[in-house]
């Protein structure tokens, strides 16, 4: 039996995709649960006109996250922290101080789009963050931790 997929479904697929399934999995789960639909005529006519509308906002949206990307990469953010002997901070620098940073430049971002090299910063430095906009645009992101001063 071949259902339209409308929500993404672990070890079958993604959203709007168009899969074979038993029809027991069908009726029993799919179906009670709102996660798919029966690719019958009418549904995959619905199913290709949902799809052409998705592709040309993603299509929108990835041109802005690549708009963005291209105004951050020759951005080097300054990030004041405390700083005791030889260099080490108290505390350490995360991703959710990168964040506040771009958010006080212009940028919305959240903390979850922001990947460190290490899982915190400890020491002053220069570093590269990665920063992932969509799902098929990331950039580098450059930031040195600086003493408060």
């Amino acid at each position: 039996m071949e259902v339209i997929l409308k929500q993404d479904v672990d070890h079958l697929g993604y959203t709007d995709d168009l899969v074979k399934v038993k029809p027991g999995y069908a009726r029993n789960f799919l179906f009670p649960n709102g996660m798919a639909v029966v690719a019958n005529e009418v549904n995959r006519k619905i199913h290709a006109e949902t799809v052409k509308q998705r592709a040309f906002k993603a299509g929108q949206i990835v041109a802005e996250a690549q708009k963005v990307a291209s105004s951050l990469e020759d951005v080097i953010l300054s990030v004041p922290a405390k700083v005791g002997e030889k260099g080490k901070l108290f505390g350490s620098v995360t991703t959710q101080n990168i964040a506040d940073i771009l958010n006080k430049m212009g940028y919305k971002v959240d903390k979850k789009q922001i990947s460190l090299p290490t899982e915190s910063v400890k020491t002053l430095g220069a570093y590269v963050a990665s920063l992932q906009l969509h799902r098929e645009v990331k950039v580098p992101v450059n930031f040195e931790v600086v003493e408060e001063g």
